[in-house]
């Protein structure tokens, strides 16, 4: 049998390596899977939007499906992101259904043809007379603008975000009709 002073020696030789390990790993600096945010803005399809978009959203008293397959958006330079997506309207009145196309989500403030848009959550739509309409979650009307039909877009799609000819502009595209966005000047 060993003495009791020789375990407690032997003891306390096989856990300094250890202590040394551990803080030598302490000091090391944190890895993350954290991609480095990119000095661009990058344009986001359907397939990015998997984890970002929710399945379901709230708007005028209702939930309704978010469309996943019509989706799209931007993650901007600084990772703050623009999202929209095509939503399910069956549930809502014919009223409702003839304004209301999409959800559309932002963490800044956008300017939509000279509309100013504060960060948060709204419907939108193509409405006659081309125009592009934003509602507020409870479906009044918060502004109107003018929007465009490209009948030269190659592939329309029911929803998509494409760049547009200007640098750090964007098309929100229903089919074939869009608004140009960006981020507020100063924002």
């Amino acid at each position: 049998m060993l003495p009791a002073t020789f375990l407690r020696a032997k003891t306390i030789h096989s856990i300094v390596p250890l202590l040394l390990c551990a803080m030598v790993a302490l000091s090391l600096p944190a890895q993350t899977n954290v991609a480095p945010s990119s000095s661009s803005a990058s344009v986001l399809k359907s397939a990015d939007m998997a984890n970002l978009m929710p399945a379901t959203v709230f708007f005028r008293g209702q939930v309704a499906s978010v469309q996943a397959r019509n989706s799209g958006g931007v993650k901007l330079p600084d990772g703050m992101f623009v999202l929209s997506a095509l939503v399910d309207t069956s549930g809502y009145s014919t009223a409702v259904q003839q304004k209301y196309q999409g959800y559309f989500i932002t963490e800044v403030a956008l300017d939509i043809n000279g509309q100013t848009l504060k960060p948060g959550a709204y419907g939108v739509g193509f409405i006659e007379a081309n125009q592009f309409l934003v509602m507020d979650l409870g479906a009044h009307d918060l502004f109107t603008v003018g929007s465009k039909h490209d009948a030269d877009l190659k592939r329309a799609m029911p929803l998509q975000v494409l760049d547009d000819a200007a640098p750090n502009r964007y098309r929100l595209y229903i089919n074939r009709n869009y608004v140009v966005f960006s981020r507020a000047p100063g924002q």
